[in-house]
């Protein structure tokens, strides 16, 4: 998801650079969201896996 926070980064930047604010907008907006969503979905895993702890490990 990160990857893709940078893709969207990416475009926003070249449309930028190149005069079309209205999609470098919405590409940055979507850049955003992704990028959010994706630190969330870490921190609900970080989360999970310390409260499951760790499993022991058979012979």
């Amino acid at each position: 998801m990160i990857g893709w926070a940078i893709t969207f980064l990416v475009i926003a930047l070249i449309a930028a650079v190149l005069g079309f604010g209205g999609i470098a907008g919405v590409a940055i907006e979507a850049a955003k969201i992704v990028f959010f969503v994706a630190i969330v979905l870490f921190l609900i895993a970080a989360i999970v896996g310390l409260v499951r702890g760790r499993r022991p490990t058979l012979p």
